[in-house]
């Protein structure tokens, strides 16, 4: 089993950066994906971006260029948001997978909210 725990989240003005951290515990070396999703209000969640153990990442097309996903080992991971919009709004989720995916899904955290205002 593998945990998450998300942070960072916050209030920020249009423009704005914020930078959310996951820390994983449990079963960590059977990681081998992580990424953020994000859920707004009424909508379903979708993928922010990803990254796998051998370092390939993939982004939504809505944020590449603004966000940045890292990792530290497969235990610390942090995504990195410049030139927030208030569509960027939601819930952040950090996600986990034991495969090389795209979208890991295997173990979720709690979320984050973000709000970015106008």
């Amino acid at each position: 089993q593998v945990q998450l725990v998300e942070s960072g989240g916050g209030l920020v003005q249009a423009g704005g950066s914020l930078r959310l951290t996951c820390l994983a515990s449990g079963s960590i070396f059977s990681i081998n994906a992580m990424g953020w999703y994000r859920q707004a209000p009424g909508k379903q969640r979708e993928l922010v971006a990803a990254i796998t153990r051998d370092g390939s990442t993939n982004y939504a097309g809505s944020v590449r260029g603004r966000f940045a996903i890292s990792r530290n080992g497969m235990n610390i991971l942090k995504l990195q948001m410049t030139s927030l919009k208030p569509e960027d709004t939601a819930v952040y989720y950090c996600a986990a997978d034991t495969r090389l995916e795209t979208h890991p899904a295997d173990y979720w955290g709690q979320g984050t909210q973000v709000t970015v205002s106008s």
